[in-house]
């Protein structure tokens, strides 16, 4: 079964685990997915994620991040999606809760967060909101 939005399952699985507090969640990998929880370990908003090589697919286990026990990642959305992309310019790169989240970007640097969109003056689809 081809899914269509995979981007959307990843954050759908991260935001259903935290809610459930589960220690870590495993989920299919791409180079996108990878590129997204490295920009989140960075940002503490995971501890951290390993990429399994067991049989023909690649899984990465995020493994997620209480501070006494309040879970690190409050909320996290899907914006730009398959129906309708979102694409911002340089001088438009979303603000997430003034600067407490995060947005990241696709761009042609590729994955940035909205302060490093900014510091390089690129914009591109912004793929998310993490706060």
């Amino acid at each position: 079964m081809s899914m269509s939005d995979p981007i959307a399952d990843f954050l759908t699985r991260i935001r259903n685990a935290v809610h459930a507090r589960k220690k870590y969640v495993e989920i299919p990998a791409s180079n996108q997915k990878i590129g997204i929880a490295e920009l989140m370990k960075q940002n503490n908003f995971i501890k951290d994620f390993n990429v399994i090589e067991e049989g023909p697919q690649k899984t990465i286990r995020v493994h997620l991040q209480y501070v006494n026990g309040t879970p690190s990642i409050t909320g996290i959305t899907k914006i730009s999606k398959p129906g309708l992309r979102r694409y911002v310019a340089k001088d438009d790169i979303p603000r997430v809760l003034n600067g407490l989240g995060m947005a990241i970007i696709s761009t042609s640097q590729g994955l940035l967060t909205d302060k490093q969109a900014r510091q390089q003056e690129v914009g591109g689809e912004v793929v998310c909101h993490i706060w």
